[in-house]
């Protein structure tokens, strides 16, 4: 008998399914199968699959909100380039993960709407990281760190983009390029462009 809560059972085994089928093609039928439980069950717990597709992203996925969240209200600790390595770093994985999750979405219209109303009843949606990543350098920038008349939304979009990219670019390449000496790289080309 498995030991592990429903809740549990039904978000690893979304995940799973999501990562390997993509959205569009996981059934709610075939979730509840792999978590051994009944589809009842998983409406016991979650709202529709677009609900169990935002709890996905952000209980099964890389923490990145949590990291920027935390980050922006301590600005000031350790250097400039060190935060933006550790954000990059975070966002190449959480990216590298979701997409292969979220591409379908955009086979089917239908679902893409429902999954956008969803992700908007959540707080959530692909603009919160870029608003975070924002609210960051702007706390940079109020202690002198990011040089005045820096564009940190500009900023922020342009790294949380390449991250994005770098997961849509390589799908289909044999290798990616190292997340980490990438989000190195990526960290250091935008502080020299935004250091105070």
């Amino acid at each position: 008998m498995e030991n592990r809560p429903t809740r549990v059972r039904l978000l690893d085994a979304a995940h799973d399914l999501m990562l390997t089928l993509g959205l569009a093609r996981t059934t709610t039928k075939e979730i509840a199968r792999a978590a051994g439980c009944s589809e009842a069950a998983l409406y016991k717990h979650f709202d529709s699959k677009e609900d169990l597709f935002v709890r996905v992203l952000s209980e099964r996925l890389p923490p990145l909100a949590p990291l920027l969240s935390s980050l922006a209200a301590e600005p000031g600790r350790r250097s400039l380039e060190e935060n933006l390595t550790e954000i990059a770093h975070q966002a190449c994985l959480f990216y590298e993960q979701s997409f292969p999750i979220a591409a379908s979405l955009y086979a089917e219209p239908q679902l893409k709407r429902r999954h956008d109303e969803a992700m908007r009843e959540h707080g959530t949606g692909p603009h919160i990281p870029i608003e975070g990543l924002d609210a960051y350098l702007r706390a940079e920038q109020a202690l002198g760190r990011v040089r005045p008349g820096a564009d940190t939304f500009a900023g922020a979009s342009l790294l949380l983009g390449a991250c994005a990219q770098r997961a849509f670019a390589y799908e289909a390449a044999q290798e990616r390029p190292d997340a980490a000496g990438f989000a190195a790289r990526l960290a250091r080309t935008l502080v020299a462009g935004l250091a105070a």
